[in-house]
């Protein structure tokens, strides 16, 4: 299975604290899936794998590996180091997968000494009609790839690069509201705006907030903008550059009828 990074899907702000460990901030997205401008979206509503879970029946449905075992491949080959480089594996692996080595007679030698172990990555592409949903249904979300996660880092930035929702100066639909202690939310409760407000909370409740309140979001950010001098030059300075970033989302929002969410 090809790896894959997550740029563009989670990508997240981080601050040190007063003991020098690294937290966790608040990022903002839009709901992908929604807009139908999204060029990533056909890609990602096509779910291509997904790995099931043990126990449920279907284990014949899944991929599987011919693998040997470190201490069994080392007691075959010999010279473990030229193992290694004549088959370019690193010396990291946990252990020896027979479709990864490069040496025939590496192969022939250690066939033999294969076990076939199942994946549980079930290919979408080759399970009939009615199947699909009891697979999908054996399968937990987070263990679902689609066609967006297929791609690789250079397709994944070329597209968003050329998307009208890259919102994040093309960089993509998923960008930095700011760290979890941030001020602009009590600033924002003390001028009556509610969707701001609630920044922290939907981030940690995973609550997706609509087109409507995207409406309400631009109302919110036209009055924060005249309320930040009030504070001080430093909230301006500190603020201006989130409250430009969920303009921009609330805008996308709008005008492609999509959803957008906090994380």
């Amino acid at each position: 299975m090809k790896k894959r990074n997550i740029l563009n899907v989670q990508v997240c702000c981080t601050k040190q604290n007063s003991k020098g460990e690294t937290e966790m901030g608040i990022s903002i997205g839009i709901c992908e899936t929604d807009a139908k401008s999204a060029l990533c979206r056909e890609l990602r509503l096509n779910i291509v794998k997904v790995r099931i879970e043990d126990g449920s029946g279907m284990d014949d449905l899944a991929g599987y590996d011919d693998i040997v075992s470190l201490d069994t491949a080392r007691s075959v080959v010999g010279d473990w180091d030229a193992f290694l480089k004549r088959n370019r594996i690193s010396a990291e692996t946990d252990a020896v997968y027979m479709d990864k080595l490069k040496n025939d007679q590496d192969i022939a030698l250690l066939r033999p000494k294969a076990v076939r172990t199942s994946t549980g990555w079930v290919d979408m592409g080759k399970v009939d009609g009615p199947w699909k949903e009891k697979v999908l249904a054996a399968s937990k979300k987070e263990n679902r790839l689609t066609g967006w996660d297929m791609l690789s880092f250079d397709e994944m930035n070329d597209m968003c690069q050329k998307c009208k929702l890259s919102w994040d100066k093309g960089r993509g639909c998923i960008g930095s509201f700011g760290p979890n202690d941030s001020l602009l939310p009590g600033i924002a409760e003390k001028r009556g705006c509610k969707i701001t407000a609630s920044v922290p909370e939907g981030a940690k409740s995973g609550r997706r907030y609509t087109p409507e309140d995207a409406k309400i979001l631009l109302k919110e950010i036209e009055t924060l903008t005249k309320a930040l001098p009030e504070e001080g030059k430093m909230m301006v300075r500190r603020y201006a550059g989130p409250l430009e970033r969920m303009k921009a989302v609330a805008d996308i929002s709008v005008s492609e009828g999509c959803g957008f969410y906090f994380f």
